[in-house]
C-alpha cells in the first residue's frame, strides 16, 4: 500500500490543527458566557481549551518534522467544517443546556473532522494511530458535554 504524500499528510494534518484552533475560539468565547453558578463549565471549558493545544501542538510537531508549516488560522476558509464559528457566534444570551448543545454540535464537528481525516486510507501508520488516539480523547470530552447536556433536560 502506497501513502500519501507529505504534502497531503501535512494538509490532512493541518486540518485538524485548525479544528483544534476552532475548538479553543469556541470554548474560550463559551467561557465568556458562563455565569459564576458555571463553575463546572468554566473547569470544563478550561480543560476543553488546554486539550485541543496539546493536540494541536503534536499535529503541528509532526507537520513541522516534515519541513511543513503548522496552519495557525481557524477554518474560516472551510477546509473541512465550519460548525465551531457558527457555535461561536450562537453563544451569546443563551441557557446552560443552550450553550452545552452548542458545544456538542461543536464536538460533533470535530468527531467527523478526525473520522474524515482517518477516511484517508493511505495515511502513514504512525500518523493514523496518533490520529486514532486524538480521536477517542476527543470523544470522551464530547461525550462529558453531551453528559452535561443531558442532565439539564
Amino acid at each position: 500500500m502506497e501513502t500519501i504524500t507529505t504534502a497531503a499528510t501535512n494538509e490532512v494534518l493541518n486540518d485538524l490543527i485548525s479544528i483544534n484552533n476552532d475548538r479553543i475560539e469556541g470554548y474560550e468565547k463559551a467561557l465568556k458566557e458562563t455565569t459564576a453558578g458555571d463553575a463546572d463549565l468554566k473547569a470544563l471549558f478550561t480543560d476543553m481549551i488546554a486539550e485541543s493545544h496539546q493536540l494541536r501542538n503534536i499535529l503541528g510537531n509532526e507537520v513541522q518534522a516534515t519541513g511543513g508549516t503548522m496552519a495557525t488560522s481557524t477554518t474560516t476558509g472551510g477546509k473541512i467544517y465550519r460548525a465551531w464559528m457558527n457555535v461561536k457566534a450562537v453563544f451569546t444570551g443563551h441557557d446552560r443546556h443552550t450553550v452545552l448543545s452548542n458545544c456538542e454540535a461543536g464536538e460533533d464537528a470535530a468527531q467527523r473532522a478526525y473520522k474524515d481525516a482517518l477516511d484517508h486510507e493511505n495515511l502513514p501508520a504512525y500518523i493514523r494511530e496518533l490520529l486514532t488516539q486524538q480521536k477517542a480523547e476527543l470523544k470522551r470530552s464530547h461525550d462529558k458535554v453531551k453528559k452535561l447536556r443531558d442532565a439539564t433536560k
